[in-house]
């Protein structure tokens, strides 16, 4: 950064999502989680740093993986984005060019990405069995971006997302702006995608859309994954197990509505052991070193654990802010 600080934006993030299998990666804002999704496109800003490995298997057997942390942006935009990885972005409207109908941006899309070469009515009809594939309807496809809503938009990118058919999506915030029907409509025609043997990473803070279609959960915290669990036992009567994970579920209005007290650390000003101690309940001086992840959870006191010795930092129930 300027001044020569650092902000570890995404730190020791480890998982692996298979063909027909749907991730959903939850968590605060500005945790870390389109950071994620934009390193793995080639799409963080010049002055970011990347480190490790992010294997896409290759599309035939015994082709090679493509190592994305250091491929080319050549490659990048000739062969990955959109072709073998489908985004739907954060902020639709702001990836939608202004100057061209939605209509004109599908077919287009259709024809770079699938190769069509034929009549216009061609083009026209994917376009539209695109749309529809996303619940956008046909009526708006010749309005351009200003003059749709913000839920006409996320929905609109999620038609262009879909058109490559490409075997990794990753989605970020899909369900913005959409009221609960046209959420489950949503985030159904994703599930379908996986289902066709794809794969999906689902960025959100609807945990109610993540628990409808999600395989497994990553829950993310101060730039690191704190929890990768099934999806079965995270929603189901096991819960999560770790503190932060937990307080997520439980400050949903349909079950205890209760907020997590405190805030999250600056990115920039992470402290030395763990992030989630000064809002955590739990925590004593064990967490003043950072926990190791073990068995899908990095906490010194995870639920279901037996009791481990240590001082408290706090009193019971309460929880400084960060």
């Amino acid at each position: 950064m300027r001044g020569g600080g650092q902000v570890e934006a995404v730190s020791d993030a480890s998982f692996d999502l298979a063909p027909g299998s749907c991730l959903a990666l939850v968590g605060e804002s500005g945790c870390g989680k389109s950071v994620l999704a934009s390193a793995l496109l080639g799409l963080l800003p010049g002055n970011a740093e990347t480190a490790g490995s992010a294997h896409l298997a290759g599309q035939a057997p015994g082709e090679p993986a493509v190592e994305l942390l250091t491929a080319s942006e050549r490659q990048l935009a000739r062969t990955i984005r959109g072709r073998r990885i489908g985004l739907v972005p954060q902020s639709p409207a702001a990836h939608l060019t202004p100057v061209r109908t939605v209509r004109a941006q599908l077919e287009e899309t259709v024809r770079e990405l699938t190769g069509r070469r034929g009549a216009r009515s061609e083009l026209r009809a994917a376009a539209e069995a695109a749309a529809e594939r996303a619940a956008f309807p046909l009526d708006h496809l010749d309005r351009y971006p200003h003059q749709l809503s913000g839920g006409l938009a996320q929905r609109a990118a999620s038609a262009l997302a879909l058109v490559g058919d490409a075997r990794l999506l990753l989605a970020d915030e899909p369900t913005t702006g959409l009221d609960r029907d046209l959420v489950e409509r949503t985030v159904d025609a994703l599930r379908r995608h996986a289902d066709d043997g794809r794969a999906l990473l689902m960025i959100t803070h609807d945990l109610a859309a993540a628990e409808r279609i999600a395989d497994r959960v990553a829950v993310m915290y101060a730039g690191r994954i704190v929890e990768l669990a099934d999806a079965t036992a995270f929603f189901g009567a096991r819960g999560p197990r770790h503190p932060y994970a937990r307080g997520l579920l439980d400050a949903l209005p349909d079950r205890g509505f209760t907020p997590i007290p405190g805030l999250p650390p600056e990115l920039g000003a992470l402290p030395a052991g763990c992030a989630f101690a000064a809002r955590c309940d739990r925590a004593t001086d064990r967490c003043a070193t950072p926990p190791v992840p073990s068995g899908g959870v990095a906490c010194h006191h995870p639920e279901g654990a037996p009791a481990t010795a240590g001082t408290p930092v706090k009193e019971p129930g309460r929880a400084r802010t960060a």
